[in-house]
């Protein structure tokens, strides 16, 4: 059964972009050209809104947590995403983290083809949702893999990570799950839900972590760094490694840049937390974009219900009002459907809409 539920999908070997990156390049290779994109490049940048800010302090103080509360609850039902300040998280780690992962991803290739993902798999170095040898390619490279539970972890990778890395991490793991948690529990109360309900969907979940490594691009106007995509998992802890803009959300049908604030987190609803809220809170399509300079680094934590149960609306956000918008399914099978295609807009959710099958039975 634990073998089973840790199988959530496979992607097909691609090259490594940070090598491809290395080489005198004019032109970028045909297949990471992507016309099918929206252009990277957005001129009325500065006069676009920008992302809510959420003061994790506030949320705990008595004197500002109802309305501090009233502005996370609108960043998630209007935007599905926010930047969290004075989150609690030891600077000196979030530090570590940092210099750590440039370190891992500076590693010689020799030393990282340990870490490649195996055929069948999709966890290690690689990318994710390459689904047929004809599809387009992300203009950069992943290093993806389950790290909570202890038990799904893969014997190859999170254990045998280099020294202080792998310590470095299983703090950081830690850190985000407890970070996690309390954001769980604070959208809860914002929602206006049963106390712990929504800490009991996801206290025993699955936690995976992305580390994202886009190098520089002769043609950054052509490519995409990872295309456009809503998240499937309940909550997205984001991490820039490095000072380079890149991630873009789409507001109101229009790409609207991200400038991060220093120490903060980027959080971001996944489509998990769309369906647990029924509807409420949404998951917002986002995607990243490359320059000609600089690489991008950033990781991903991302955080889900435990891999062998089932979700779905929770009760108290059901009434004869405001009916069920998602059907019933299980954790795993939702992320072996999603993991099995190309990532591509938000399409996937509507497998699990309900209103979508009453219009086919029509």
């Amino acid at each position: 059964m634990e073998a089973e539920h840790t199988k959530l999908g496979s992607s097909l070997p691609v090259p490594c972009v940070q090598e491809l990156a290395k080489k005198p390049l004019t032109k970028v290779p045909p297949r990471y050209l992507r016309p099918d994109e929206d252009s990277p490049i957005i001129s009325n940048a500065a006069s676009l809104p920008q992302v809510p800010v959420i003061d994790m302090q506030k949320l705990f103080s008595q004197d500002f947590i109802d309305s501090e509360l009233d502005e996370l609850h609108l960043a998630c039902k209007n935007w599905g995403f926010f930047q969290l300040i004075n989150h609690g998280v030891s600077s000196s780690l979030v530090e570590k983290v940092k210099v750590e992962i440039q370190e891992f991803f500076d590693l010689p290739m020799e030393e990282k083809n340990k870490y490649w993902q195996k055929p069948g798999d999709m966890e290690g170095f690689g990318q994710a949702f390459v689904v047929s040898e004809e599809q387009k390619l992300d203009w950069g490279d992943i290093f993806y893999m389950i790290t909570l539970p202890h038990n799904l972890r893969k014997p190859y990778l999170f254990p045998k990570l280099p020294l202080p890395f792998r310590d470095t991490l299983e703090t950081y793991s830690e850190e985000m799950k407890n970070l996690a948690m309390k954001i769980f529990n604070l959208m809860g109360k914002a929602l206006g839900m049963e106390a712990e309900e929504m800490g009991k969907i996801f206290e025993e979940g699955c936690q995976k972590m992305r580390m994202n490594y886009y190098p520089p691009c002769p043609q950054p106007k052509l490519v995409m760094g990872l295309n456009s995509h809503t998240d499937a998992t309940g909550l997205t802890i984001l991490l820039q490694v490095n000072e380079v803009e890149g991630l873009q959300i789409k507001k109101d049908g229009r790409w609207v840049p991200v400038k991060p604030l220093p120490d903060a987190f980027i959080i971001n609803i996944g489509d998990i937390l769309e369906i647990v809220t029924n509807g409420i809170y949404k998951s917002t399509e986002h995607r990243a974009t490359v320059n000609s300079v600089k690489e991008r680094i950033s990781i991903a934590t991302f955080y889900s219900p435990n891999l062998g149960g089932e979700m779905g609306p929770a009760p108290s956000l059901v009434s004869p009002e405001r009916p069920a918008s998602f059907r019933k399914i299980g954790v795993a099978d939702f992320f072996k459907g999603f993991f099995s295609r190309e990532l591509v807009g938000k399409s996937y959710l509507d497998v699990v809409r309900i209103q979508n099958e009453a219009a086919k039975n029509d």
